[in-house]
């Protein structure tokens, strides 16, 4: 007997938030349960989240997110656009290619070199844009923490790519820093940054680059300051209090996020 689940089977949780137009989240649960129907691998679960802004003068408004479960392994989109229904019509697109591109390479520990290029830049203009707030309303709104498990970069790039996240970060298998690995939006490529010596750090295969820009030391208070100064989306530093890697970075609400290792 097979314990697959059917397209059918799968309880396709969607909330909503904000006024979303009526009709919204079955148009999104039907749209999300064909899209898995295609998956040959047991998904466990799915979990969709529309959010319509409730500020009028957003230029997309309207934002859907979709988490799928497939054999243990999160697969996430995430999309803006001017109406709901055209949201969860970028979010079939994207979820589509993000779950072809997951079955691809397989469970983790099993994807070899990268050989291949993830970026998708077709899909890239239909994320959500952040909110801003002066910097002295900013406030660190989320504390997360990454995995005590040590993976290698070219497995950190899928996790990465499956997730639709802009960076991933992690300990690195082979050398035991904690690193990251992102998306070089100039060259369409993956780079790798590590709290290792720069230059002594193994070079990954395939299109991963190594960063040769040394990782900054600072404090959380030190790495705001540095984020707002330089205008960037986050920022990779070696926390002093801890000496461990640490990624601070915008949400789209305008705040900030701060992601340190699991104890």
């Amino acid at each position: 007997m097979s314990g697959l689940k059917t397209s059918q089977a799968v309880d396709v949780q969607v909330r909503s938030r904000g006024q979303v137009p009526r009709g919204a989240a079955t148009y999104a649960r039907e749209k999300v349960l064909a899209t898995i129907d295609h998956v040959s691998e047991p998904v466990l679960a799915a979990q969709v989240k529309l959010i319509q802004a409730v500020r009028c003068s957003a230029a997309r408004p309207a934002t859907a997110q979709a988490v799928v479960d497939v054999s243990g392994r999160p697969v996430r989109a995430h999309v803006a656009a001017s109406t709901m229904f055209e949201a969860v019509d970028l979010l079939q697109e994207r979820l589509t290619v993000r779950l072809a591109r997951a079955r691809r390479y397989g469970p983790r520990g099993s994807s070899g070199a990268v050989q291949e290029a993830w970026w998708d830049s077709a899909g890239h203009e239909h994320r959500p844009h952040r909110q801003h707030l002066p910097a002295e309303e900013r406030r660190i709104e989320r504390y997360k923490s990454f995995s005590r498990n040590r993976q290698t970069p070219e497995d950190a790039v899928i996790d990465l790519e499956a997730m639709d996240y802009d960076f991933w970060v992690f300990t690195d298998l082979t050398s035991g820093y904690d690193s990251v690995v992102y998306r070089d939006v100039r060259t369409g490529r993956h780079r790798l940054a590590s709290l290792g010596p720069v230059g002594e750090e193994p070079q990954a295969e395939g299109l991963l680059s190594v960063s040769t820009v040394p990782v900054p030391v600072s404090t959380v208070p030190e790495a705001v300051q540095r984020l707002n100064l330089t205008g960037l989306p986050w920022v990779f530093f070696a926390d002093t209090a801890t000496g461990r890697g640490s990624v601070l970075y915008h949400r789209y609400d305008g705040h900030y996020g701060l992601i340190t290792p699991a104890r």
